[in-house]
């Protein structure tokens, strides 16, 4: 009875340990030269660790001349959220390129975000980063549309804490602005576009950017719109609008004058005919208070009816006074 209860616990420590413990990795990593013991595996397993994604990158490393790496490094990596696999595939890399690259800085450059075996691909070779179409004005107010091919290559070095690909294309752009602005013709431009390449390459526009700039080529300029003409235009246009309604303000101004005058002489008018209904009140107060008399009132109704005579006579074969037109905005009287 005791010999079939160690064979049971045998049996089961046997499976409990096959199990727990990847002898498959186990036996590939002694078989390619990476030996991991069977502690550091359990290990793994203790630690929440899948032991394939640290066994075979590392199996890898060493298949590859990288012996330095070991396995802590790389649990290490993993376990501060890096890719493991990513780093191990830029060190080969780079060892195969003859990039002077370590496991820390490669480290470093995968737990910033940055594609560490893309940085290490693109310094071997270079990419080509196509910028979009920059309108600039010369200054004779032509504008010139251009487009640029820029040739990066990755620096290593400057990954960490460098600027990405849209600093480069924002400065590049920055650059053909400049020249083509500086530029007394636009065809001084166009005779000779490596103006803006020199331009931009003189500037340093790669300088805390994760890149190094190698060439700047123009691909492409056309000749836009005549941008100053069309603001003198437009200057033109506003220069007459403000002509126009200064006149108008005048013009009613104006207007609004002759109304008053017009009033004020109506006004005066009515004073007169107010004076002239005052006379024969003052003529009658003169009589009933004597001092006018019957005949010298009569005397003046003879002088009045001798000046109304001469009047009436002197007008006699002259041609008659028009009319006065209508008010503004009166209509016009029917004959």
């Amino acid at each position: 009875m005791p010999l079939l209860w160690i064979f049971v616990l045998i049996v089961v420590g046997f499976l409990f340990m096959v199990s727990f413990i990847p002898l498959r990795l186990y036996i590939a990593a002694w078989a390619s030269g990476a030996k991991v013991g069977i502690v550091t595996l359990s290990g793994m397993r203790l630690r929440g660790v899948p032991p394939a994604k640290i066994v075979l990158p590392h199996i890898k490393a060493v298949k590859a001349g990288l012996e330095e790496i070991t396995v802590d490094k790389l649990e290490a990596h993993f376990l501060a959220g890096g890719n493991v696999d990513r780093v191990v595939d830029a060190l080969i890399a780079a060892h195969r390129a003859e990039i002077n690259l370590t496991f820390e800085r490669a480290c470093a450059i995968d737990l910033a975000g940055r594609n560490v075996l893309e940085a290490v691909q693109m310094s071997v070779n270079p990419k080509v980063i196509e910028t979009p179409v920059v309108a600039a004005v010369a200054k004779n107010g032509i504008e010139l549309k251009a487009k640029a091919r820029v040739t990066v290559r990755a620096n290593i070095d400057r990954l960490v804490g460098g600027a990405g690909e849209a600093t480069i294309i924002a400065r590049v752009g920055e650059g053909i602005v400049t020249t083509v602005g500086s530029a007394e013709n636009h065809k001084e431009v166009l005779e000779n576009p490596d103006r803006i390449s020199r331009t931009v390459l003189d500037k340093g526009l790669d300088a805390g950017t994760a890149f190094e700039i190698l060439s700047i080529d123009i691909a492409d300029v056309d000749v836009g719109r005549n941008i100053g003409a069309r603001l003198q235009m437009d200057q033109a246009e506003a220069d007459k609008n403000i002509a126009q309604a200064k006149a108008a303000e005048r013009r009613f101004a104006a207007l609004a004058r002759e109304q008053e005058m017009k009033a004020m002489v109506q006004e005066m008018r009515a004073r007169v005919v107010e004076a002239e209904a005052e006379v024969p009140k003052a003529l009658a107060e003169a009589l009933r208070a004597g001092r006018l008399g019957v005949l010298d009132y009569y005397h003046l109704r003879n002088i009045q009816a001798d000046t109304t005579m001469r009047e009436t006579i002197g007008r006699a074969g002259k041609p008659a006074v028009e009319e006065e037109g209508p008010e503004p905005g009166e209509p016009k009287k029917e004959r």
